[in-house]
């Protein structure tokens, strides 16, 4: 049993100039208004690279008051307070700054506010009215655009979240560090305002400040980090909280009526109902066959991708998380989908997430392409027969048409850009895989050199060395580019077969129309504002085949095409999902839940 009170946390990252006198003025401040015994001081010495833990050891060999101790590696400012709070004796819990920027005569005020139990927690503030802050232009600037944002965006009453002079009450800090994400600078914020969210009592007052050294603001850490965990902790305590699975249902399918709704101002929902009973049913049969026929080239594909990566999986389990991950994409909108599939192999088959979301990503990019190069493939064929005239003629706006041939040149440079755009990414991954240069290390090193710009870049190149090695693995980079191509194309002979169960003859024409009308509204769907993308893949598929069939395709017939299309293939991706449910046991509201965090690797380290 411990008769300490009191534990002074001292957060040290390569502090050898200043951390024993730091130390020393610590014990001195603390003893005017403690008892001997009634408190500790710990230097939570955070992986460094210099002398620092040499002489916090020999600080605590010397005054049994003080206690080093010690991470292999770097923790993080907040993870090094987490740390060392969670092997401290006493109840009430301070922090400050080692550069000893705060007066220390506040020192007392700090602690008795929580050891007295007036405060759960208590914070220093440099922007109250009352205070005393040397603040450089430099460093003001920045934290009052940040302060205003927290107190914006997180509904924070407090003026100032960064100062480095805290203290909690031992009961407090349990209650919130398991809630708290972030390791780094943002800790100190996210503790402030999930203490208010909590219901702890907060207190705020003026101290004295000087800053000490050369400011530490940077564009990575700052700007990227710090603002994107503002987001972040904004979207987990005021918006996710509301969307719920019902919600997100009832949002989607308020989308998809709205849409249908305006549509009836301008189309009889009768003459498209009419259109649809009137499809030949064994040759909607037919497409729905084809389109099954692409499902076990899906699961061989991201066999492939996973293979070049280190992990050998069967092709049928791949095709079965491919299956429910597609099934997820239709029940929940913004693509939760494909966090499940991430979450399907890392629980059924223990492959990290990083890798999940990478072999994601690769998929992506060889699916924009190919339909860049099947694009290609079929314009050039339509020059080489002499039947790209009226195809060039709706794209350039020769053949009459009005605004649907306008829409339609729209479409066409839409889908030009984006495959231009996966052309150079795969260029890119392509290039950097055979590169020796570290270009995500040397990207972001030009914006910041700091701890934090290091974590991120080695998070960033986890994510990208993954691709890079599928890119660099030329026989997998052929064989997952081949079945990308044999996928599209079973895509592709899904909708003519469901245009031919219409009556229409498949002529080179309107083989073109209808890939470029699949490929845009596949594109369309990648937009998060419906499950499944309903309504915006019928949408932007009119669009793209009635100005590019001037001869015959009306706006009735194409919106009935694109919704049985669509209709086949959401049928055939249910079906499939709901039996590899079945069959690999696995619950997709549980999957969707799962899947929103990535599970956390706990730090090595010694006290």
């Amino acid at each position: 049993m411990t008769d300490v009170e009191v534990s002074v946390v001292l957060p040290a990252y390569n502090e050898e100039d200043t951390i024993e006198r730091t130390v020393s003025v610590t014990l001195e401040t603390l003893a005017a208004f403690l008892p001997e015994d009634a408190f500790e001081v710990i230097v939570a010495e955070d992986g460094c690279a210099d002398r620092t833990p040499e002489i916090a050891t020999r600080l605590a060999d010397e005054d049994d008051r003080v206690r080093h101790i010690h991470s292999d590696r770097r923790l993080g400012r907040g993870g090094a307070l987490e740390y060392a709070f969670d092997r401290a004796d006493g109840q009430t819990l301070v922090y400050f700054d080692t550069d000893l920027a705060t007066d220390m005569r506040h020192l007392e005020e700090l602690v008795e506010s929580v050891r007295s139990g007036e405060y759960d927690v208590a914070t220093g503030s440099r922007w109250m009215p009352e205070n005393r802050a040397d603040r450089p232009a430099k460093r003001g600037i920045p934290s009052i655009g940040y302060n205003t944002l927290v107190r914006g965006v997180l509904r924070s009453d407090l003026k100032d979240h960064q100062c480095g002079f805290k203290a909690f009450d031992r009961q407090a800090f349990e209650a919130l560090a398991p809630s708290v994400q972030d390791e780094h600078w943002f800790w100190d914020t996210e503790m402030l305002v999930k203490a208010q969210r909590r219901g702890f009592s907060v207190k705020e007052f003026a101290v004295d400040w000087e800053p000490k050294g050369d400011s530490k603001v940077d564009i990575v850490r700052d700007v990227f980090g710090m603002g994107s965990q503002i987001l972040r902790t904004g979207w987990e305590l005021s918006v996710r909280p509301r969307i719920t699975r019902r919600v997100s249902l009832g949002a989607g399918t308020a989308l998809v009526v709205v849409a249908l709704l305006l549509m009836t101002q301008y189309l009889n929902p009768h003459t498209v109902l009419n259109e649809m009973a009137g499809a030949d049913p064994a040759l909607v049969g037919a497409s729905a066959v084809v389109y099954a026929l692409s499902w076990p080239l899906r699961g061989a594909r991201y066999r492939d991708i996973l293979q070049s990566m280190g992990f050998r999986e069967r092709w049928d389990f791949l095709t079965g998380a491919v299956f429910i991950s597609q099934t997820g994409n239709l029940v929940f909108p913004a693509r939760a989908g494909d966090a499940v599939r991430a979450y399907v192999v890392k629980a059924r088959r223990s492959i990290p997430y990083p890798s999940g979301f990478a072999s994601l990503a690769v998929e992506r990019v060889f699916d924009l392409l190919t339909i860049t190069l099947l694009a290609g493939v079929v314009l050039m064929g339509l020059a080489a027969t002499g039947s790209a005239d009226t195809l060039v003629g709706a794209v350039t706006g020769d053949v009459a048409g009005g605004d649907a041939a306008a829409s339609g040149q729209t479409a066409i440079a839409v889908a030009a850009f984006v495959g231009v755009a996966a052309i150079g990414s795969v260029v890119a991954i392509v290039a950097s895989a055979h590169s020796d240069r570290n270009l995500v290390r040397r990207t972001v090193g030009r914006l910041s050199d700091d701890s934090y710009a290091d974590y991120v870049a080695g998070v960033v190149e986890r994510f990208v060395g993954d691709v890079q090695t599928v890119a660099g693995d030329g026989r997998s980079f052929a064989r997952v580019g081949l079945a990308s191509l044999a996928i599209w194309a079973l895509d592709v002979v899904t909708a003519l077969l469901v245009f031919a169960a219409f009556g229409y003859p498949l002529t080179p024409s309107l083989v073109a129309v209808g890939f470029f009308a699949v490929s845009v509204g596949n594109l369309a769907k990648v937009l998060p504002l419906t499950p499944g993308g309903v309504g915006l893949y019928e949408g932007a598929f009119t669009v793209i085949v009635v100005p590019l069939t001037p001869a015959g395709i009306g706006v009735a017939t194409a919106l009935s095409v694109a919704i049985v299309d669509h209709a086949v293939k959401n049928a055939v991706t249910i079906v499939g999902g709901v039996t590899s449910m079945a069959w690999l046991n696995v619950s997709l509201t549980k999957a969707v839940e799962e899947s929103r965090t990535a599970a956390d690797v706990e730090p090595e380290a010694t006290d």
